[in-house]
This record gives C-alpha cells, structure tokens and sequence, in this order.
C-alpha cells in the first residue's frame, strides 16, 4: 500500500544543509518505493539551516551582503527576506560562526559579533518590520558588544572608547553608551531563536559549556567567566533587569543575555518556531512514518534537538520515527523511551571522519536504500 512519509532532517553540520539531507533521503526511499508519497521539510533547531528552513515556509529570497567575519576580516554572507512580511531571518552563524574559522583561527579574546549586528542593520534599512534571529553555532564569547557596537552603542574602559569590543574585552568595560543605539530596535518586531537554554554563568554557563569549542583553554576559564560576570553587572545596573538565570541567556556565548536585557524580544526554541511556520504538527499527523536525522546524536540530541522535537509530536499520533545519524552517542534504548524507533548510522564502514563529512550525502542517500530494502525484507 502507498505510504506517506514526511522528512524532516535538520542539517548534518559540516557536509549537508537540512535541504540537502532531505533530498538524499527522499531518493533512497523512493529508489525502492517509488510509489511513496515523500514530504520534504528541513528543519533546524536555531544554529545553521535556519535561514533555509524558514524562507522554504514563507517563501522569501536570500540576501547576500559584505561585514565583518568573527575576527574583523570582510566576508560576503547570506540573510533571508520576506517581502510580503517584511520579515528577516538572520542566523548568527552567518557572520560570527564557528564555521567560518579554522581551529587555529579560534580566538576568544578577538572574535566578535559584530558582523551579525551589521546584518540586523542591512535588514532595518531594507524595510524589515520583524526579524528572527538564530542564535546557534557562534564562534563568539563577547556576550554581544560587537553585535550592539555595530549599531550605534559605545563600550569604554579606561582609556576611553573600545573600537572593536569582543570577548577579551568584558572584564575591562566600565561602563557603556546606549543613546545612539539604533531607534529602530525599539520598534522591530525581534523573535531570538535559540538551540540552548544554559543560564549565563556558573557551571552550567556560556564559558564552562561552551567555551573549549570556542578556544578558550582550561587556563583561561576563570577570566573569561570574570569578565562575563562583571559585564552582566555592569548590564544589571544599566537596565534594572538581571536575566542572567533565564533559559538561553548562555547562548551564543552570552549573546542571549544581552538581547533579553538590552531590547524588548521575544525568545522561542528554534525547533518550535520553524514547526510553527511549517505546519509540521498537522503534516506528521497524517503521516505513516517521520525521518528525520542530523550529524550527531547524543544526549544533547534527546533532550531539546530537533530528533527530540520531532518524536514529541509524532508520539502524539503514534507515528514512528526514523533517525540518522552521521554519529551516535547514544544507546538505542534511551531513544526508544523518547519515542524513537531506530537509529541508523549512515557510515557504512571504517573511515575517517573527513571522508565521512565529505561523502555525507551519497552516505545518507545509500543508509536510506539500506533501510528501504530492510523494510522490503521484513514484509516477506
């Protein structure tokens, strides 16, 4: 009998957009099935693959624009616009991400938000009414005084005014001038899409999670987590609002924080706004199967990505969920009690995981046939 499959994969970071994932699965099951009804959905959790997620829900247009990379160097990056709307889509990873630097090129004490707060600016000048920003996959510790220094507030320390303030800077900032930040951030509509919900500080905070993935050295976490901590005083006694154990307040290296303090914004998990756009409850209610997949699962996985969203709703209408994986972490046990039939890795043998990036999506399109023809196998 025909069967109605919905796929909706995030991205498998490094070697595949969601909308590329989405594609690979969708030919390896139909190879076999090629009477199945397949319907493709990427989807994305905040971090990378948000923008084409959303713009394929709303049908907006990418944006290439020239600003400054994490490090101060020009770049071209994309955003996303929604002419009828009005509406920007911006990840944070587009300007200040992890993926634009190398691991040699991770500084902590230089890498700045600043290039995503010239994309917020480009949106406003263009006419944008509403922007979401992503906030995931940031290469950033600055707690978003390059993002807020882009549009027009001024950071000083002793010697006077900081040019281009970045994570190195927080623990010398004495104080800040928000009076020429731009007016338009008081009237933009602002939803922040986060992948984390970590407090700012303390054990569970921006520094002591994230930072190592970011550069910052064993050594080196007690002043980065000073200097996060004196600049959110600094903040509190600015604004009178201390959002500092707010969930996602840690993301994007503290940049969360600052948004929550400084504008008036509205927070919303990644993986629940872009299923909101794409009616992805009401798709997998009718359907027979979800695959969904991404380039790791591990604990992180099970407990607020995008598998984890995924099988939240498809367990409501006692729909399976197929997951693959790139790598896992985790036992299948855990994942059958969140509602996940089977997770499958997509390596089909030793390799390096260079090889395995590179040939990520010929990988993916392969594991579906494979479990195509498992299917095949256990009708007979």
């Amino acid at each position: 009998m025909p069967v109605r499959v919905v796929i909706a994969p995030d991205s498998f970071k490094g070697s595949m957009k969601s909308s590329e994932a989405a594609k690979r699965i969708q030919q390896g099951i139909q190879s076999v099935f090629p009477d199945w009804t397949c319907e493709r959905i990427p989807v994305a959790d905040g971090g990378e693959g948000t923008l084409d997620a959303i713009l394929t829900a709303t049908g907006g247009y990418k944006v290439p624009s020239t600003v400054q990379d994490p490090l101060g160097r020009m770049m071209r990056a994309e955003w996303g616009y929604c002419e009828d709307r009005k509406l920007a889509v911006i990840e944070t990873a587009a300007a200040s991400g992890l993926s634009l630097l190398t691991e040699k090129e991770l500084d902590p004490y230089r890498a700045s938000t600043f290039g995503t707060g010239q994309l917020v600016k480009e949106a406003l000048d263009r006419g944008a009414q509403e922007v979401v920003l992503g906030l995931g996959g940031s290469a950033t510790v600055d707690a978003g005084v390059g993002f807020f220094s882009a549009l027009g507030v001024d950071f000083y320390n002793r010697a006077g005014m900081i040019n281009r303030p970045a994570g190195g800077h927080l623990g010398e900032i004495e104080w800040m001038d928000v009076s020429r930040m731009d007016p338009r951030l008081k009237t933009v509509r602002m939803t922040i899409a986060f992948d984390v919900s970590n407090p700012l500080l303390g054990p569970e905070g921006a520094i002591s999670i994230f930072g190592s993935q970011k550069g910052v050295q064993a050594e080196e976490t007690a002043f980065f987590e000073a200097g996060m901590q004196r600049f959110a005083e600094q903040i509190i006694h600015l604004t009178g609002r201390d959002v500092r154990s707010d969930p996602g307040s840690g993301a994007a290296g503290g940049f969360g924080f600052a948004l929550r303090s400084l504008l008036d914004v509205t927070f919303q998990r990644g993986f629940e706004l872009i299923a909101e756009l794409t009616g992805l409850e009401r798709r997998i209610r009718k359907a027979d199967m979800v695959i969904t997949g991404e380039g790791k699962v591990d604990r992180q996985s099970l407990y607020g990505k995008v598998p984890m969203g995924i099988s939240k709703i498809a367990r409501d209408y006692n729909v399976p969920v197929v997951v693959f994986a790139g790598k896992v972490e985790e036992e299948q046990m855990e994942a059958q009690k969140e509602g996940i039939s089977v997770i499958l890795p997509i390596v089909d043998g030793p390799m390096s995981l260079k090889t395995a990036m590179d040939r990520g999506p010929e990988l993916l399109e392969a594991a579906s046939r494979r479990f195509a023809y498992i299917l095949v196998l256990s009708k007979q």
